[in-house]
């Protein structure tokens, strides 16, 4: 089970904005998405979380942006868990350009723990908290 999920992106032509590049809001679904599938790697798929009746929402998102992707770039999304207690959690990402490893964005979410009947945040079940494993700041 990975501490720290990588995720291979090719960028398409879908991605690209008028500017020639990709575009702002591609990156948050890239990262939410690499969440997701860390999430599921680590045993707790999207269906998990609904059979369970709570899971995950988010509170706030952080990106910085430090250079663009362009048509065809080969990167590499990364994502881990900073914290994880109560009811919420920091995860944080990095999306760099496989060829020189140039970091072209990096990123934080806040994640909420919520029932989903009731809408309200209560604290994360001891069976998800060890599902993941923090890896803090890198």
């Amino acid at each position: 089970m990975p501490r720290i999920f990588e995720k291979p992106i090719t960028v398409s032509k879908e991605h690209i904005d008028e500017l020639g590049h990709v575009n702002n809001l591609v990156y948050l679904g890239w990262f939410v998405g690499a969440a997701i599938e860390h999430s599921t790697a680590r045993g707790w798929p999207p269906e998990a979380y609904l059979k369970l009746g709570a899971g995950w929402v988010v509170r706030k998102h952080e990106i910085e942006y430090f250079a663009p992707a362009f048509p065809k770039d080969e990167l590499l999304v990364r994502t881990w868990v900073e914290s994880i207690s109560g009811g919420s959690s920091v995860r944080r990402y990095e999306l760099l350009r496989k060829s020189d490893q140039k970091k072209l964005a990096g990123a934080s979410t806040v994640w909420v723990w919520i029932d989903f009947k009731t809408g309200r945040p209560g604290r994360i079940p001891p069976e998800v908290l060890s599902g993941f494993e923090v890896v803090g700041p890198t």
